[in-house]
């Protein structure tokens, strides 16, 4: 029943689908992916433990983003259990266009809660595009072992996702938030209509 949901349910609200292109493109270039996914679990982690730090004083901040450390960083472990059972290298760390173009949309300065808004609301279009490629690895990769990790992270990211949402309205009006994100996703799907299809990313 979970799977048959699924179909519909991790979408996220998202303006505009991936090419149905990269799923396949994605199968075919498997430890490009998983080398890839590696480096955005990491940074993801990364980026809980900034908040954190840099929030500490946000006691339900640190309530929520304390866990999806340890998550986020257990996919990490995951993903490079993936490379080694294929005997793959974790390799070097990609340019990641695709949070580099989202950077470029967040409101910069403003006041200590605005200027933290905005970097939950681009955490959660991170992860709401990770589990919409998850999705679609799950659902197309011909590595059945493989598509079911990625459909166990996908269901874990949506959680994220949503994490980073009731967070942002924590600290803003909700109508703010919703107001801003629906920008932000106008924005990011603007992005991804213009990124090049790779084949090596998962962004």
């Amino acid at each position: 029943m979970i799977k048959k949901e699924a179909k519909d349910k991790y979408t996220l609200g998202l303006e505009l689908p991936t090419d149905p292109r990269w799923a396949d493109m994605a199968g075919k270039n498997i430890h490009d992916v998983l080398v890839d996914h590696a480096y955005c679990e990491q940074k993801a982690a990364s980026s809980c433990i900034s908040l954190i730090v840099q929030y500490a004083d946000k006691e339900k901040l640190v309530e929520v983003l304390t866990p999806v450390v340890a998550e986020e960083w257990n996919h990490f472990e995951r993903v490079v259990a993936e490379l080694k059972k294929r005997k793959l290298p974790l390799g070097k760390q990609r340019r990641d266009e695709y949070v580099e173009a989202l950077q470029k949309i967040i409101h910069k300065g403003g006041s200590r809660e605005e200027q933290l808004v905005e970097r939950l609301l681009m955490n959660a279009l991170i992860e709401a595009r990770s589990c919409e490629r998850f999705k679609m690895l799950w659902k197309n990769i011909p590595d059945k072992a493989l598509a079911e990790f990625y459909y166990e992270l996908m269901v874990s990211e949506a959680g994220h996702y949503k994490n980073f949402l009731s967070l942002a309205k924590e600290y803003r009006p909700a109508a703010d938030v919703d107001r801003r994100w629906r920008e932000l996703l106008e924005q990011e799907a603007e992005i991804i209509r213009n990124l090049t299809l790779r084949p090596d990313r998962m962004h």
